[in-house]
């Protein structure tokens, strides 16, 4: 099988996890390449339902090695609560069927209070961080101050990193933010108390995955948030801090060098965002409340109410795009079934003109939405396995959302469990 990358095309929250674990029992290695725990996979299985943060999605399958690469910031604490939990249901997590980079880097106690002291400063023009200390974790990567997990199997390189991280923050922090200084020896307590634990599933991920290559094993590369979160080509500043984008995936996992076969994007029947930006045609008032419940669109990883608008097949293009999609997941079909009409958005109005290609992020405070309006199914289609067993309307929506973006829909899900999902030939 064709190495994978399974992808957000819009603003994140596209329910990719339910994908993801779909394809997941199809591959042999699943790697998540970027990120931290500061996103979720709502992930419904045999074992019940997950919200799943830094654990790679394939950690279901007993016979699926799952990688958190290089690119990806950990939560030690996190991490190790998110097992346990895990564990408790059943699910078993071991050092060989869960590996971590000796590259990937640390987010420690400082950095979840720096994103918070950051966001403080700003007041009204915060970024709608999650607090958990991802911004700051990657500045310190590319200040080159953040300590690799690869340290916590060399203590002395562990404390010279810390003091010298220490050091330097404390300089930051005291007159910068007014805050008291952190804490050297209570840091490296608690890097050992939660890392130490870490230690046997800590490998070379490039000689993992070299090695999967040369047995001939399938990989599935495993993003979160989506293509308008991307740091370089998102809705900038209001991005995550790393790369969601399938092209990352190679840097990302620990093998530059490894190919990616297929991209797929994952996409909502409808729009929704979590955090701050610009979001042309979002809803208000009750047209909002009505599909955000019929949704249930809450942050997996922080519980906040996510915005909420119509298909949007501008920056649903443009994010495919991006990914360089060779396929399409539209996931949440079956919310949509309350409607007897449903807004499709096919342009945006700017300067008086109408334009189907996705501005630069200050102008999209001027952009209003130019709908199209199909018509709705208007009854329940959870039960549906087969194209050809959706309503007309429900297939002319379909197939409306595939032409307006240009790329293949192979992919219908129909409801939130795993098989609740239509694969069009």
């Amino acid at each position: 099988m064709a190495n994978c990358a399974i992808v957000g095309i819009n603003w994140g929250d596209e329910g990719k996890g339910r994908m993801v674990d779909w394809f997941a029992g199809r591959f042999e290695v699943v790697v998540r390449y970027q990120g931290g725990n500061n996103a979720g996979h709502t992930v419904i299985n045999e074992y019940g339902k997950f919200a799943l943060n830094l654990m790679p999605s394939g950690i279901f399958h007993r016979d699926t090695i799952n990688l958190l690469g290089a690119g990806v910031v950990i939560d030690l604490k996190h991490i190790n609560e998110e097992m346990a939990r895990i564990r408790e249901r059943g699910v078993s997590i071991t050092p060989e069927n869960l590996k971590i980079s000796d590259r990937a880097m640390m987010v420690l106690p400082m950095h979840p209070l720096q994103d918070k002291w950051e966001e403080i400063r700003l007041g009204n023009d915060h970024y709608g961080s999650t607090l958990r200390g991802i911004s700051p974790i990657y500045g310190d990567k590319y200040m080159k101050k953040a300590i690799q997990m690869g340290d916590l199997l060399h203590p002395a390189s562990l404390e010279k990193h810390l003091r010298t991280l220490v050091d330097w923050k404390n300089d930051l922090i005291v007159s910068g933010y007014g805050q008291p200084k952190i804490s050297y020896d209570e840091t490296l307590e608690w890097i050992h108390a939660w890392g130490d634990r870490l230690i046997p599933h800590i490998c070379d991920a490039g000689l993992l995955l070299e090695d999967a290559q040369a047995a001939g094993k399938s990989i599935m590369f495993e993003a979160q948030l989506g293509a308008l979160r991307d740091i370089d080509y998102g809705i900038y500043p209001y991005t995550s801090s790393s790369s969601p984008l399938a092209a990352y995936a190679p840097v990302g996992c620990g093998l530059p060098g490894i190919r990616v076969d297929e991209v797929v994007g994952v996409t909502k029947a409808y729009s929704t965002c979590v955090g701050e930006g610009p979001f042309v045609g979002e809803l208000d008032g009750q047209a909002a409340h009505a599909l955000r419940e019929a949704g249930a669109e809450y942050g997996a990883a922080t519980g906040r109410p996510r915005r909420v608008a119509w298909m949007d097949l501008v920056a649903t293009k443009y994010g495919t795009k991006l990914q360089g999609a060779t396929a399409l997941a539209l996931t949440k079909m079956d919310v949509l079934s309350y409607l007897k009409e449903i807004p499709v958005c096919v342009g945006y109005r700017l300067d008086g003109r109408v334009t189907d290609r996705f501005p630069y992020t200050p102008d999209l405070y001027d952009c209003e939405p130019v709908y199209e309006t199909l018509p709705g199914w208007n009854c329940d289609i959870s039960g549906a396995r087969h194209f050809d067993e959706l309503p007309k309307a429900a297939q002319d929506y379909v197939e409306f959302i595939e032409k307006g973006v240009g790329c293949t829909i192979k992919y219908v899900s129909v409801g939130a469990e795993r098989d609740a999902l239509i694969v069009r030939e």
